[in-house]
């Protein structure tokens, strides 16, 4: 076994402690940046939603304000957005580099899609459950919480998966620029130096990763169907 594995991934066998330091990076900046991203997406998505002309708490200022700049951030790809906010990372981080200097960049990349995610999740909300709630005296807060995110638990559930196997992608990417991680790992070695093993071995790894998240997310959303 020891020689079959000499013979397909030499390199990856030379560097084990350097890849399974990259495995680590990149579900650090993973679950850090995705446990943010998730508390600020729904905030913002649910703002969205109830702020909205016509929503039980009507207010076009913020409703504009926030979609304005949701478009704006949506539409400024990701390897351009890490080196724009390097300045912001560092105020807020101490660092432009390494896993520190890629939280920021992965949530301003991660937050605006997914609000718009849930969102369209707390959009197929029945509209009688909130006319209902209306005529029965519930504050607006009670049909937030009672109302619209305990009737979108599974297609918030879903929207959460799509988002985190694209974070996933963004992590990679953020390799490019010296974030860690397996994107980092892959780059140095994979293809600065040829290694063609490293490059497949670490493909493989991320869809393990995917795959898990997607299993994960398959789970929760079958538990909370109905």
């Amino acid at each position: 076994m020891q020689e079959l594995l000499n013979k397909l991934i030499p390199n990856i066998l030379t560097k084990l402690p350097d890849f399974y330091q990259a495995i680590i990076d990149t579900l650090v900046m993973v679950l850090w940046s995705g446990v943010i991203s998730f508390i600020l997406g729904v905030l913002f998505g649910v703002l969205l939603i109830v702020t909205k002309p016509g929503a039980i708490l009507e207010n076009k200022i913020i409703y504009q304000f926030l979609d304005k700049v949701i478009n704006f951030l949506r539409s400024i790809p990701f390897i351009i957005l890490l080196t724009a906010l390097m300045p912001l990372s560092r105020l807020i981080m101490g660092t432009a580099i390494n896993i520190e200097g890629a939280i920021v960049p992965l949530i301003f990349g991660t937050v605006p899609f997914f609000s718009r995610q849930v969102e369209g999740a707390l959009a197929e909300t029945d509209n009688g459950l909130i006319e209902a709630a209306l005529s029965m005296g519930s504050s607006p807060l009670e049909i937030i919480f009672r109302v619209y995110l305990k009737e979108s638990i599974v297609p918030i559930a879903r929207v959460t998966t799509l988002t985190a196997i694209s974070l996933v992608g963004l992590t990679a990417m953020a390799g490019a620029v010296g974030a860690g991680g397996l994107g980092d790992f892959a780059i140095r070695y994979g293809h600065d130096r040829n290694m063609l093993d490293v490059t497949w071995v670490t493909v493989i790894v991320l869809i393990l990763i995917v795959s898990i998240i997607q299993l994960i997310g398959t789970i929760i959303i079958k538990k909370n169907t109905h």
